[in-house]
């Protein structure tokens, strides 16, 4: 490909649903195409001849650990031209964070030589399975208003399904229950206005970094529930410290400002003599415990 022309095969790139970007070697975007801007909200024009090292994605893994370093994919690709297809997670423009598998692949000259790479990205499946359940829930006014997630009423009948599947079929789940840090110095500071918008981003955070088998909607107020196919603490605990993560990566821009929000994660495994009442209150008990430790932490019971 001719990275000083890359207007020669854009038609049939930004034809293409899949978000495609080009840097030449020292790491310049040089091609951003519509699939790109559909899917992080940028434009071209906000990042043509920007470096991919200005981290404008801000890539991370499910840890919430950055990739701009030297874990970067692309920039890899770029130094041994080797291909590479990963999850990661990028930010979109408007603040939250998004799931999306990329791949890339080394751009080389007629000698042979990397001049380039390209990064191709896609909505991953789960995040888009998860959309789709909202979408489907929505219909049937199951769906919070403000965040567009699934409100209480549909939580509630989940927990009663799962705690059902467990008696009947021993498939094991864990509640985890989670809340803003701070979040009525938020409103206070910023106004009702502001909150709204980062409880909007908490929610696309969380929505885009759920597995397909699992749950998570709004329960009320600040505080978000999940319902985790889990059969360990180390595994709920894990999904906790997943979102826990990626919500601290996500930012609320209000007003040239960008607002940064953390969660308290309290988790509870189901029992054999659990209801819904009672694998509720653990997981709440948990969270509380969580905003006296000082916050932004994850805390799991045993299941015992």
């Amino acid at each position: 490909m001719n990275l000083e022309n890359p207007l020669l095969d854009s038609y049939i790139l930004n034809s293409l649903f899949d978000g495609i970007y080009i840097v030449d070697s020292s790491r310049k975007i040089r091609f951003w195409s519509k699939g790109a801007e559909r899917i992080t909200g940028f434009l071209a024009h906000e990042v043509l001849g920007s470096s991919c090292a200005d981290n404008i994605l801000v890539h991370t893994d499910a840890s919430g650990k950055s990739l701009c370093g030297e874990a970067c994919p692309l920039n890899n690709s770029l130094i041994d031209g080797s291909e590479r297809d990963e999850v990661v997670f990028a930010r979109h423009k408007k603040g939250h964070r998004i799931s999306v598998r990329l791949r890339t692949r080394p751009l080389r000259d007629e000698y042979g030589r990397v001049i380039g790479a390209v990064e191709i990205f896609n909505d991953h499946p789960e995040a888009q399975s998860a959309m789709q359940r909202i979408a489907d829930l929505e219909k049937i006014a199951l769906v919070d208003p403000l965040t567009r997630l699934p409100n209480r009423r549909f939580l509630e009948t989940q927990i009663d399904a799962a705690i059902n599947r467990f008696g009947r079929l021993d498939i094991p789940f864990g509640l985890l229950m989670m809340d803003l840090d701070g979040f009525k110095a938020v409103n206070d500071s910023a106004g009702h206005t502001a909150g709204d918008r980062m409880l909007k981003t908490v929610a696309l955070t969380l929505a885009n970094s759920i597995r397909s088998f699992d749950i998570v909607g709004r329960w009320g107020g600040d505080e978000f529930l999940a319902l985790v196919a889990a059969d360990s603490p180390q595994a709920l605990k894990q999904v906790g410290e997943r979102y826990r993560a990626l919500v601290e990566a996500s930012i609320t821009p209000i007003e040239q400002v960008n607002l940064n929000i953390t969660i308290s994660v309290g988790g509870a495994l189901c029992r054999s003599d659990d209801t819904a009442d009672s694998i509720f209150a653990r997981a709440d008990a948990l969270l509380y415990r969580c905003k006296n430790s000082g916050k932004n932490c994850v805390i799991v019971d045993d299941g015992q």
